[in-house]
């Protein structure tokens, strides 16, 4: 079953709850998730909690405890929340590089779904007729603790933007559009290393080649440790081809580490 995570608590989730609900034909189950009703289309459910979903560590056994099914993908319906308020629609795995700051573990990280992430990528920029920022972000908060692949999808960054209706629609259909897509498509999957927090140069390279990133480390989490390097290509469902490193946006440890790293397993690494 492919899983949608959406909470009461959060006004931009439910906004997209409502779009996948009015517009693909989703019906009451007679299940509960946390006291929630489960809504079901054909081998999708979207589940509803009441707390804060970046808290919600081990919820692919927690799902299995309540409803009895193993998850294959769990796509989080959330907003973003940011001080400079810029209208965002993003993509991201969670996780933390380092000491966990909002929700997971220190020095853990969830599955990443390169393919499942480029698409919502790709399907948020085609969609786009609001004029916002669409990107990927740097892998940071939780939770961390979840054993089947999962992404975030959000809606950024203000209660104006949280509401806004065609954003909820354009999230709807992405997400929809990933689960039907993500098992069809072959790309070549990187770890991405340095940056900003809105990842500019893995946005645009996804954007236009065939890379699709797995965990991205932003330059604000270097150094990173080798130990973590490798957790996050271990941390991803698909084969890692390679390492991309924003040189001027890197710690010169780090990048280092990036390039022999790739040498000593074989992927190709790019430098941008």
């Amino acid at each position: 079953m492919k899983i949608i995570m959406t909470t009461k608590i959060d006004l931009a989730s439910a906004n997209i709850k409502q779009k996948l609900i009015e517009n693909f034909g989703f019906k009451e189950s007679d299940a509960k998730f946390d006291s929630n009703v489960v809504y079901k289309k054909g081998d999708i459910l979207i589940l509803t909690t009441n707390q804060e979903m970046i808290y919600y560590d081990y919820l692919d056994k927690e799902i299995e405890r309540q409803l009895s099914i193993r998850p294959e993908l769990i796509i989080f319906a959330s907003r973003h929340s940011s001080k400079q308020k810029l209208p965002t629609l993003t993509t991201h795995v969670t996780g933390n590089w380092g000491k966990s700051m909002y929700g997971g573990r220190d020095n853990s990280l969830a599955i990443a779904q390169p393919t499942a992430m480029k698409l919502a990528l790709l399907k948020m920029s085609e969609l786009n007729d609001l004029g916002w920022m669409v990107c990927y972000e740097a892998t940071h908060h939780g939770p961390s603790e979840v054993n089947v692949p999962s992404l975030f999808i959000e809606i950024g960054s203000s209660e104006k933007e949280w509401v806004n209706d065609r954003a909820g629609e354009i999230l709807a259909e992405t997400i929809m559009y990933v689960i039907s897509n993500y098992l069809k498509k072959d790309f070549k999957v990187a770890i991405g290393i340095g940056g900003g927090h809105y990842a500019p140069k893995q946005t645009k390279v996804a954007l236009s080649s065939e890379l699709a990133f797995s965990h991205i480390a932003a330059k604000y989490a270097h150094p990173v440790s080798r130990e973590m390097l490798l957790k996050s290509i271990e941390r991803t469902a698909e084969q890692v081809e390679a390492i991309y490193v924003d040189w001027k946006g890197s710690k010169g440890e780090t990048r280092q580490l990036a390039r022999s790293l790739a040498e000593e397993l074989g992927l190709e690494f790019i430098k941008d």
